[in-house]
């Protein structure tokens, strides 16, 4: 299947230790299995981490090289977590919890992150953005997202729109052949 031309990326993959904590080495086992499929087929890789940080770098830095790198998905806001990434040549794309009161360093981290490697998404049906909280999230709510970046960036949120979407074009290079955009 994923050798059909809709097909861009390998993911979302990657380590969940909030849900699963007795299987942390059969996680760690299979996203390097699935990083090495999607260098396979030469596809970038959509990284999912969830209290799984330090593994999760370890194993980018030190066990599998990542030959077309990828996204941090909903990019946990641990400002260490976003420069390694970075350092290793990935994307950061943002999601509802940047928006959030209680957010600590999303302005830290969003600052941090240089506009050509950033992009934003819902994470649906989850993690709605203010002032949407607690509600199912979906599409329509990225303006939210783009609008905290735009506030921190001090930039038009338009700019920013068209940046992220040229950079998700960029990355997953989606084109008419294989998406409609």
């Amino acid at each position: 299947m994923a050798n059909n031309n809709k097909v861009v990326a390998i993911g979302e993959i990657g380590l969940d230790y909030y849900w699963n904590k007795d299987n942390k080495e059969e996680q760690r086992k299979v996203f390097i299995e699935q990083i090495e499929l999607a260098n396979t087929l030469n596809l970038p890789i959509v990284i999912h981490t969830r209290e799984a940080v330090q593994d999760t770098v370890d194993i980018l830095k030190n066990k599998v090289e990542c030959k077309k790198k990828g996204v941090f998905h909903c990019c946990p806001l641990n400002i260490e977590l976003v420069k390694e990434a970075l350092k290793l040549g990935f994307y950061i794309s943002f999601a509802g919890p940047v928006t959030f009161k209680n957010s600590k360093n999303a302005n830290e981290v969003i600052k941090s992150v240089p506009m050509e490697r950033m992009l934003i998404e819902t994470d649906s049906p989850y993690l709605s953005p203010e002032p949407l909280r607690g509600t199912r999230n979906d599409s329509r709510n990225v303006k939210y997202i783009a609008q905290k970046i735009a506030e921190v960036k001090e930039m038009p949120v338009e700019e920013i729109a068209k940046i992220t979407y040229e950079n998700a074009k960029r990355i997953f290079i989606l084109n008419s052949e294989n998406h409609i955009i």
